[in-house]
């Protein structure tokens, strides 16, 4: 039998080349797996914001309340340290005063029921300290009253008080009360008793020294208690007793 002679067709030159078959799109994998399930859409991640609550009153008040305790510790404490530097360095000690005699060169009753009077006071003060001066400034007030009733009054003189000195004033005070009838038999009957209770005071404003820094003004306020026998006038007056307070005014 006569050899079979195989065909074999032919390559067709202008024949379009094998094109590789369509996969349907929902059928194709990755090695690596698909991208879309491994990693989650992408989210925009907006801040999270948290209003603060509401400042209450209270806290407000409990603040200022603890602002101002503070304060007022320290201003405490701030002038007990310069009391302390001025009580140990300049060892301050109060002035003293006392009313040493008193006479009389008007006192009586005009007729108009007025009383006029003029008295001239010997006052002395006396200022212990060793460093520290005192200036006694004008615009001083000084009056002698009878019970609630003001007989004279005048001012003292303006001077400066140095260490560990003493100073003696004359001091004139004049005066009148009105419709002092009554007033007049009262002190005439006290003086025949012979003790007669006056009152001196005296308002004087002062700078004080401390070595050589002036301090802010105060104000000296004396008391002082007088007892006399008479209040006879152009004649010297016995003081039975005196007896002065001292404290410091703004």
């Amino acid at each position: 039998m006569a050899d079979q002679q195989r065909i074999h067709p032919a390559h067709d030159a202008e024949a379009p080349p094998p094109t590789v078959p369509l996969v349907p799109p929902g059928l194709s994998k990755s090695d690596k797996g698909d991208p879309a399930g491994r990693y989650p859409p992408f989210r925009r991640t907006l801040p999270v914001t948290y209003s603060r609550p509401p400042k209450s009153r209270s806290s407000c008040f409990c603040k200022c309340l603890c602002w101002t305790i503070c304060l007022i510790f320290l201003q405490i404490v701030i002038v007990a340290i310069a009391a302390a530097v001025v009580y140990f360095v300049f060892h301050p000690k109060l002035p003293k005063y006392s009313v040493d005699s008193m006479r009389i060169t008007q006192f009586s009753l005009s007729n108009d029921a007025n009383l006029d009077a003029t008295f001239n006071v010997n006052i002395t003060a006396q200022n212990p300290n060793k460093k520290i001066g005192i200036y006694y400034l004008g615009g001083s007030r000084i009056s002698v009253w009878y019970t609630a009733t003001q007989l004279c009054q005048g001012a003292l003189p303006e001077f400066y008080q140095g260490h560990q000195n003493t100073t003696v004033l004359d001091v004139a005070l004049t005066g009148q009360t009105q419709n002092a009838t009554e007033l007049l038999q009262s002190l005439q009957a006290q003086q025949a008793t012979g003790s007669i209770p006056l009152r001196l005071r005296a308002t004087v404003p002062v700078k004080v020294k401390l070595g050589s820094i002036k301090l802010m003004k105060w104000k000296f306020l004396v008391r002082c208690n007088v007892v006399v026998d008479s209040l006879a006038t152009d004649n010297d007056i016995s003081i039975r007793s005196s007896s002065c307070k001292f404290r410091f005014g703004l």
